[in-house]
């Protein structure tokens, strides 16, 4: 439903691999502000504060919406973010949940997943460190991609 809603605001979409990227509309409304526009209150407040601790980390990163859900991208996805009735789902991969395990332990947490309440702050800094950590790791990736490109041309 949340897809068609934010396609039916948009231009003009692209699909490919459950990934939607969907393009700027005629507003210049960016595709996560559209997302973040559906919401109001508590739970718009957070996803605005969300999107502004991650931006400031990774600014370079691309936005986009991917499996509905805001999404930063740089070189992979990094993190993605959603916002329910009573909680902000942040989504920063299996290791970016795995290496912070202690920190996060008083979150509702999963594999891939934290949940962040409604009615509690945002817990800043540890969001901060959790998007540093997935930048560094998406960064060794693609120098690792890098690294094999160049020797294949070489071979």
């Amino acid at each position: 439903m949340l897809k068609s809603k934010l396609l039916s605001m948009e231009k003009s979409a692209v699909k490919n691999n459950g990934t939607i990227e969907v393009r700027e509309n005629e507003g210049n409304e960016s595709p996560i502000d559209s997302y973040i526009r559906t919401f109001s209150g508590k739970a718009k407040e957070r996803l605005d504060e969300i999107r502004k601790i991650i931006s400031e980390e990774v600014p370079e990163a691309r936005e986009k919406i991917s499996y509905g859900m805001p999404t930063y991208d740089l070189f992979g996805n990094l993190v993605h973010f959603a916002g329910y009735a009573n909680h902000i789902g942040f989504y920063p991969a299996p290791s970016g949940v795995e290496n912070f395990k202690k920190e996060i332990g008083e979150y509702k947490n999963s594999k891939g997943a934290i949940q962040f309440p409604i009615d509690a702050s945002l817990p800043e800094q540890l969001i901060r460190r959790i998007v540093r950590f997935r930048k560094d790791e998406n960064m060794k990736i693609e120098e690792e991609r890098k690294k094999k490109r160049g020797k294949k041309k070489i071979g």
